[in-house]
């Protein structure tokens, strides 16, 4: 297994990515003749935020732009997309987007990027465009999208170095597709997000598509790793649909699914189920009711007549002839389950009875807030069914056994271990070895890290480009940098004194007693002693930089706000053993 070799500062920098400086100037680098450049931007450290390129002499093709969800380390912001900084300095260069499928992982970040980057044709399935294009309408100042619409099997030429045959692959969303990617150094397979599908006694289904692929000669296979430390195989589908069916008929009351807005597969299933038992559905979440109707449009799903009702009319029927599916049910706050279970929800409330199925997989990192909302919901009196008490879930990410499999009938070269945290990664990398691929010919590299691939060789460079988090709060993109979120990490584990003091302009004589406000520190009505000694060495301060406790000397107002910080400081962390931020103000009368 190739890892680049680092120093001690290269190693710090990119075993945790900063978190959103943006880089407004990128070196030129200098391109080697007959080699391919492959860069990833994102989805290597994380989960999410996937998105890579290949560059070959004046020409680059880029593959998805997905958004990640905040972490613990990013409060207060919306969520996280990958830094084009890049792209954008050699935006005359970018012949392509792909989008292998329409998951946000691989397309949220679009609209914040795509006129950066020039705005180039975006090659997609039809379902995939729908999707990117309704997402679209969210952001009317942002140019209109060119759209080359992609078939299975089917290969277009990009430019003059690139072509890529397209063909699908078996995910959670129909029309995925992943990319054979044909350079002059050689083809480059981008596999999506896939695993294999399987019959409900456990044997394959769809091989013969890789086998085909495989015999093309992929000299570069770049695998997600989501699912690669997962032991065996993946669930069927038709075993899914089977246990879910069987759950419903003994069900007594309600049911609500909770489920991702893009599982389209799975809220299919769902609709042929409930209207085999004579129930009628309802959607809670825009995203979930749009995706939907897209897919319906698009002829990817098939929806009994009559059976989706609005939620305003769930009265009209009894609880046994209800089901209801839901967005949230990862614990994202502003989402439907999460607004029913708070009691903010119009026409939905939690009762006894009701029973909640969680028919979709917990994001590495939101188990914390998917544990809350299990336990809300059992407070409430509902029963609540997850796949880890009943196989009511298929991961759309192939584990072991699938990835090995895949591996065997593509046989590369050599093999990029994509999309996942670094442990996910270099387990993957095991996978291939037992699975045929030379250990020397894998390559674990970091978001922003230029490999360097040749006909023969295959070289990790020392050359980075700047891949760094972008952050989406609000409608700022890539303001909030590392200041602002050292600041509100400190808020949230320290709280904040906030220091008044007013002052005569002249005398620098101290006007009024000082006003001290904390929020989030320590309540102040309990602490009048902490307070009293606050004031006092307040005073105290000022008296000695005036000159006399009588105030005959004018004190400049920003030195005193610096030493108000330290000195204050020091007395608290004394006192309590904290450091909440000290904002000291000075108001001269």
């Amino acid at each position: 297994m190739n890892k680049k070799i680092v120093n001690e500062a290269d190693f710090l920098s990119s075993a945790k990515p900063e978190r959103s400086r943006v880089v407004s100037h990128v070196a030129k680098p200098k391109i080697k003749k007959d080699v391919l450049r492959f860069v990833p931007l994102g989805g290597l450290e994380e989960i999410g935020r996937n998105m890579m390129f290949f560059e070959y002499q004046d020409e680059i093709v880029a593959i998805d732009a997905g958004l990640q969800f905040p972490e613990d380390e990013t409060p207060g912001i919306d969520f996280i997309i990958p830094n084009t900084a890049y792209l954008e300095q050699n935006k005359h260069k970018i012949k392509a987007m792909i989008i292998t499928h329409a998951h946000l992982d691989h397309i949220g970040a679009l609209p914040y990027i795509m006129e950066k980057i020039g705005n180039p044709p975006i090659y997609t399935t039809n379902l995939s465009r729908a999707i990117i294009e309704k997402r679209h309408e969210e952001f009317p100042n942002v140019p209109k999208l060119k759209f080359e619409i992609v078939k299975d099997k089917e290969t277009r030429r990009i430019s003059e170095n690139f072509s890529a045959e397209f063909f699908n692959v078996p995910h959670t969303i129909p029309d995925a597709v992943a990319v054979l990617l044909k350079t002059p150094v050689g083809n480059m397979c981008n596999l999506g997000d896939f695993k294999v599908e399987r019959k409900i006694d456990g044997s394959p289904i769809g091989l013969i598509e890789l086998e085909r692929v495989g015999k093309l000669q992929v000299d570069a296979l770049f695998m997600d790793s989501t699912g690669a430390s997962k032991p065996g195989e993946s669930m069927s589908e038709e075993l899914v649909e089977k246990n879910l069916e069987k759950l419903f008929k003994e069900t007594k009351g309600r049911i609500i699914i909770g489920t991702f807005a893009s599982l389209l597969g799975r809220l299919d299933q769902i609709l042929q189920i409930a209207n085999k038992l004579g129930r009628k559905v309802a959607v809670s979440g825009r995203s979930m009711k749009t995706n939907i109707q897209l897919a319906s449009n698009a002829g990817y799903m098939n929806i009994p007549k009559e059976i989706i009702i609005p939620l305003e009319d769930l009265h009209k029927y009894k609880d046994d002839k209800i089901l209801i599916l839901s967005t949230g049910m990862q614990g994202e706050a502003n989402a439907s389950l999460m607004r029913v279970i708070n009691g903010e929800h119009k026409h939905i409330k939690i009762k006894p009875g009701d029973t909640v199925f969680f028919s979709s997989s917990i994001v590495p990192g939101n188990e914390r807030s998917v544990q809350t909302l299990k336990d809300n919901l059992a407070r409430q009196g509902a029963i609540v069914f997850d796949s880890s008490m009943d196989d009511i879930h298929a991961s759309g990410h192939g584990p072991k056994e699938d990835i090995k499999q895949a591996i065997k009938l593509l046989n590369p070269k050599y093999f990029f271990p994509i999309h996942g945290y670094y442990f996910m990664r270099h387990t993957n990398v095991s996978n291939a070895v037992e699975a045929g691929v030379k250990e020397a010919n894998c390559f674990v590299v970091d978001n922003g890290q230029v490999v360097e691939i040749g006909k023969n060789k295959v070289e990790v460079s020392k050359e980075t480009v700047p891949a760094h988090y972008v952050m989406v709060d609000g409608l700022g993109v890539g303001d909030v940098g590392e200041v602002v979120l050292r600041d509100r990490i400190m808020l949230s584990q320290e709280g904040m004194v906030v220091v008044i003091v007013t002052l005569d302009r002249h005398s620098g004589k101290v006007l009024k007693n000082p006003d001290i406000i904390s929020r989030g520190f320590i309540y102040l009505k309990d602490n009048r002693e902490i307070l009293d000694e606050m004031r006092k060495k307040i005073k105290g301060l000022i008296a000695r930089m005036s000159g006399s406790s009588a105030g005959t000397q004018q004190i400049d107002a920003d030195y005193l706000k610096g030493v108000m910080r330290d000195q204050i400081g020091q007395l608290i962390f004394r006192k309590t053993k904290r450091r909440p931020m000290i904002l000291p103000v000075v108001i001269e009368i």
